[in-house]
């Protein structure tokens, strides 16, 4: 029987995770977690969350038991998986050094997900160090653990090329081959990023979000303010599917095809209102966050045992990364008592 692949991941602790998480990368976590054919490693990058708030650790810390919740509501499970903290693990500041030696600045300068992301936060020429050399951070991530498979949205992609390229730079400078080349797990077409409410891309820090720990009514709420056809003024009026997000949510979770094929159908010819595609939007959604919202509210009872399990999981993370710590610092020819 062969070996389980190493598979890392994380999120970084910065608020409740949302359903554009859920469908973009935890469902599928859960999946290859109970596979049986990998070793998944699931990080809490509350270092990396530094990045850009660095103002504001409460939110950061106040994040931090929030995911652990939500990870374990949709099926992440410690027993399977190892979840883990980044800053309980030093050693991958270390090695994140040891990296910053291997790329250029120009190399960083190029990333095109990172000029995105700088453009994005519109930091202008008052971006933190700590955020444009985080690619080198999420190397060395990978790197310490040995993660084969990273499951990622597909504009992470330049973010894993990077990995690889000092990966390889490493191996060769040290003559070694410790470490690995990552491969990236992509989320099925379509399905990678979620637009919000609005839609436009869905986010935290934009308010357009629909949580995996929103109430029924807030889930309604939402859903009610959810941009549909503007030109739709009247149930008789014909409407536009094409940027509706009703429907764009519908296509994601409602796995009756043909029924939401008969409700564009409908829609399109005129004869059905906004209001009541909203509610059968709400039956659907409501369905699939319901069971999720239920382990949620049962792991908030025992909160110190969620920090215990993330506490054993850091533990057990910290130990293979030492492992792997050691090996590169003999392999640098620092490993001087042995």
């Amino acid at each position: 029987m062969s070996e389980k692949k190493v598979l890392l991941t994380g999120d970084r602790p910065t608020g409740k995770l949302h359903i554009g998480h859920y469908v973009g990368s935890l469902k599928n976590r859960v999946a290859m977690q109970n596979a049986g054919t990998y070793d998944p490693y699931i990080m809490i990058a509350d270092k990396q969350a530094f990045t850009d708030n660095a103002r504001d650790p409460e939110k950061i810390h106040n994040s931090l038991l929030e995911v652990a919740l939500d990870y374990l509501a949709v099926g992440i499970d410690p027993a399977k998986s190892t979840i883990f903290v980044q800053t309980a693990v030093p050693e991958l500041s270390e090695l994140t050094e040891y990296f910053l030696n291997l790329v250029s600045v120009a190399r960083l300068q190029r990333n095109p997900t990172v000029k995105t992301e700088i453009q994005q936060k519109g930091f202008g020429e008052s971006i933190p160090a700590g955020f444009f050399v985080y690619p080198v951070s999420q190397a060395a991530d990978i790197a310490l653990f040995k993660g084969q498979v990273v499951p990622v949205g597909e504009d992470q992609e330049p973010m894993l090329e990077q990995t690889r390229e000092i990966v390889r730079t490493f191996n060769r400078y040290y003559n070694t081959d410790i470490l690995v080349e990552p491969e990236g797990v992509f989320s099925p077409k379509g399905q990678g990023r979620i637009p919000g409410l609005d839609g436009v891309k869905m986010s935290k820090s934009l308010g357009n979000a629909i949580y995996l720990s929103d109430t029924e009514d807030d889930l309604w709420q939402k859903i009610k303010s959810m941009y549909t056809d503007p030109a739709h003024i009247r149930v008789e009026d014909p409407g536009h599917i094409e940027g509706n997000m009703v429907f764009t949510y519908l296509d994601i979770f409602d796995t009756d095809t043909e029924k939401v094929a008969a409700l564009k159908a409908q829609y399109q010819a005129g004869g059905l209102g906004d209001m009541k595609i909203k509610k059968y939007l709400f039956e659907v959604l409501n369905n699939e966050l319901q069971p999720i919202r239920e382990r949620r509210a049962e792991f908030d009872q025992d909160r110190e045992g969620v920090l215990q399990m993330l506490k054993d999981g850091s533990e057990k993370a910290r130990a293979e990364a030492q492992k792997t710590m050691h090996a590169v610092r003999e392999a640098m020819g620092i490993a001087y008592w042995g």
